[in-house]
């Protein structure tokens, strides 16, 4: 779909990119809004943008998340991650509490990773549609 779309290799992979820079961002919730504004911004294309966006998806996002803030740990040297957590009585209040602590390194993982996908998607794409225009 994205090899189909009619601009210039480096366009085309800026904005697939782009979009998985978003995707993958802490941004949870509001990617698709996001990714629609920088694809207007920054006159990308909005459906390569949004198809980056989606890699983050209902499938996707508790491993990208999960690995991300693993990341995130081990960068800020936490050994420890997962708290012991008594499921039996568990609130809002509680949930904050036990695992709070995860929210820097939920932070650092997400850029961490997303600007590592980000470029790596870019590299790959860019790769793609120049073998394509061959």
């Amino acid at each position: 779909m994205i090899l189909e779309v009619k601009d210039t290799p480096h366009r085309l992979s800026i904005a697939f990119a782009a979009g998985v820079l978003i995707g993958m961002s802490p941004f949870f919730g509001i990617h698709t809004l996001l990714g629609l504004l920088v694809a207007s911004v920054f006159r990308l294309n909005r459906l390569t943008t949004i198809v980056g966006v989606y890699i983050t998806n209902p499938w996707t996002i508790i491993p990208i998340y999960t690995f991300s803030t693993w990341v995130g740990a081990k960068c800020l040297g936490m050994n420890k991650i997962l708290p012991d957590v008594d499921w039996r009585n568990m609130t809002l209040s509680v949930l904050m509490k036990d695992f709070g602590f995860l929210l820097m390194p939920f932070l650092l993982g997400t850029v961490i990773i997303s600007v590592l996908s980000a470029f790596i998607s870019y590299i790959v794409l860019y790769y793609l549609v120049k073998k394509r225009n061959v």
